[in-house]
């Protein structure tokens, strides 16, 4: 799949890896339509679809998703409230810049709330969904051999959102859903300027193997370190990208 990379493509492709975008998208129907707004232009800027600093006029954005402007505003108006977007009167809306400030800030909770739930799932989990995660991680294992590092990055979201759903705590899931379309982001932005991903699958199986052991306080400490290396790797990348545009 194609990214927005840079602000020199044209409107014409802009609109093309859209829709290619919303075509791979499963359940639209299953929204209302602010809903349905709501989600595909969230998971566009989640998955770099629409790249930070792009400015996308409001109606060109009803347009591509066959509505009204109504529910797009309103879609816009709550993602406005999260963060994600930016909304000048009469010049539609821009994708919110990754700030190294709030990026470090939002790691910072990840790492405290994922150490939480991992500890919380190990108290509970069985044999056959840590099998799962294992599973997961030998998936990640073959993207890394393929060199497919947007595959591995999906894979990593899908292990980390598996042991939030084994905690099995609503109150810990909303607030950590809050931030993982921010850490997603980060991660698939820098990526291809990090090192090969070799540290994380180690320490993905030492959780997977505490976590079978039933070592919550193990499990917990690796969850947080784990999430401390890749925080202070990522904003590293973000330090360097920033300062080679200076």
């Amino acid at each position: 799949m194609k990214h927005l990379e840079t602000n020199l493509e044209s409107e014409e492709e802009i609109r093309r890896n859209i829709l290619e975008f919303i075509s791979q998208l499963e359940g639209l129907e299953n929204y209302r339509l602010p809903q349905r707004a709501y989600h595909i232009i969230r998971l566009a800027i989640r998955d770099l679809i629409l790249y930070p600093g792009k400015t996308i006029l409001e109606g060109d954005m009803a347009d591509l998703l066959q509505m009204s402007r109504t529910p797009v505003r309103e879609a816009l108006v709550r993602l406005e409230a999260e963060g994600m977007v930016h909304l000048t009167p009469r010049r539609g809306f821009t994708v919110e810049p990754i700030e190294i400030s709030d990026l470090r800030e939002v790691y910072e909770i990840s790492e405290i709330m994922e150490g939480f739930a991992v500890a919380k799932a190990t108290e509970r989990i069985r044999d056959n969904e840590v099998n799962k995660l294992e599973d997961i991680i030998r998936e990640q294992e073959r993207a890394i051999n393929k060199m497919d590092l947007k595959t591995w990055s999906f894979l990593d979201d899908k292990f980390h959102r598996l042991i939030i759903d084994f905690a099995q705590s609503k109150r810990l899931d909303t607030i950590i859903d809050i931030h993982s379309d921010q850490l997603y982001r980060a991660r698939l932005y820098t990526i291809n300027q990090r090192p090969m991903p070799f540290q994380s699958i180690i320490e993905h199986k030492a959780i997977t193997s505490c976590m079978r052991a039933k070592d919550g306080s193990a499990a917990r400490m690796i969850m947080q370190s784990h999430r401390k290396r890749a925080r202070n790797e990522i904003l590293r990348v973000l330090d360097d990208m920033n300062n080679s545009q200076v």
